[in-house]
Formats: C-alpha cells, sequence, structure tokens
C-alpha cells in the first residue's frame, strides 16, 4: 500500500490478547467494548501456547482486512505477533507490545525477528512482570528498534495488575498513530 493510500485510509486496529485471552476486565477488552472499530483476533484455542497457530491465525486476519494494521498485543500474543510479521510485515503499519512473555519460557527465541522490525513500535514493559524481566524486556526492544515504555512495577499489565480502562495505554496507542501519521507524511515528502 502506498502512502498517499494510507494517509487516506487509517489502518485498522486488531487486538491481540495472550494466554487464556483477555477477561471482560481486562483493559483489552474494556478498550474493544468502548470503540467498535477495534477487532478482537480470536484463536482457536486460548489456554495452548503454540506460537505458530496463533501466528497464523494473525496472518489470516490481517490478510482479511482491506488496509494496513496497527496490532495491539498482550504478553504471549506480543510473540505470535512478531512471528506473524515475519509473514506480514508489509501489511503492519505498526504494533503496541505490552507486557510481552519471555519467549525462553516456550522455547520460541529462534522463531522471532532478531533485528529491527520494518514498523514503529512500542514495547511497554514493567519492571515486576513475572513472565519477563524489565532487563530482558529493554534487550528485546533495543534489539527490533522499538521505543520502549518504562511502567515501573506495574505486574504483567492486565486486569489482575489493576489495569481495567488503562488511560496510559490509550495514550501509547494515540501516539503510535500520530508517529504513523508523522512517518506517512515524511515518505510523501520524500519523494516530492
Amino acid at each position: 500500500m502506498a502512502d498517499s493510500e494510507f494517509l487516506r485510509e487509517p489502518p485498522a486496529t486488531l487486538l491481540l490478547p495472550g494466554l487464556h485471552g483477555s477477561g471482560p476486565g481486562h483493559w483489552q477488552s474494556l478498550w474493544q467494548a468502548s470503540n467498535p472499530r477495534l477487532t478482537r483476533v480470536e484463536q482457536f484455542d486460548w489456554d495452548t501456547p503454540d506460537i505458530d497457530v496463533w501466528a497464523s491465525t494473525i496472518v489470516q486476519a490481517v490478510r482479511h482486512q482491506r488496509q494496513q494494521v496497527v496490532l495491539v498485543a498482550h504478553s504471549f500474543a506480543c510473540l505470535a505477533a512478531l512471528r506473524a510479521s515475519l509473514v506480514i510485515d508489509r501489511q503492519i503499519a505498526g504494533a503496541l507490545l505490552v507486557a510481552p512473555a519471555d519467549p525462553d519460557k516456550f522455547g520460541v527465541e529462534p522463531l522471532l525477528p532478531h533485528a529491527a522490525l520494518p514498523f514503529p513500535s512500542i514495547v511497554v514493559a514493567s519492571r515486576n512482570d513475572p513472565w519477563m524481566s524489565f532487563e530482558k524486556a529493554a534487550r528485546w526492544a533495543q534489539l527490533w528498534d522499538s521505543n520502549l515504555v518504562d511502567l515501573g512495577n506495574a505486574g504483567h499489565i492486565n486486569a489482575e495488575a489493576g489495569y481495567g480502562v488503562w488511560p496510559k495505554g490509550e495514550e501509547l496507542l494515540r501516539e503510535l498513530y500520530l508517529s504513523l501519521m508523522v512517518v506517512s507524511f515524511e515518505s510523501l515528502t520524500a519523494e516530492s
């Protein structure tokens, strides 16, 4: 898709919950309930973390969209989204990767990108996340050339950690959208 088309048609936003899906009190579910333009990608089995199966579902959901997409992933879904990006990177406008799970816990580290992502991204990490240490999240963010947001002691940034509507997350998503508009505008003016 050409940048000029991107400016005319904003990207679709896909919500990618982690293991067990996002319950009704999770920020992803609350965002979806308040904004009908957000689409949840449903996994066949929320309880089995199979990165290739999950990535395949994400690839299908992205290919179903007419326009580029912004991925809003949580936990294991961050890993699946990054795995999917190896196939559909040109269709991804950007990604908000919240509390990524440690790829070593699932034995999937070799299946992920090990270089800068070809789209803007934000990694949101916590200093006391039981699913990945902050130091490891920071290393991955640097490898992917992602902006790193340090939420301090925020647990796994889910309902259990006290994150319901999560206004800061909505602000980060807006910042990502603004950065996409700037990138598109800069690309257009560079071509002139």
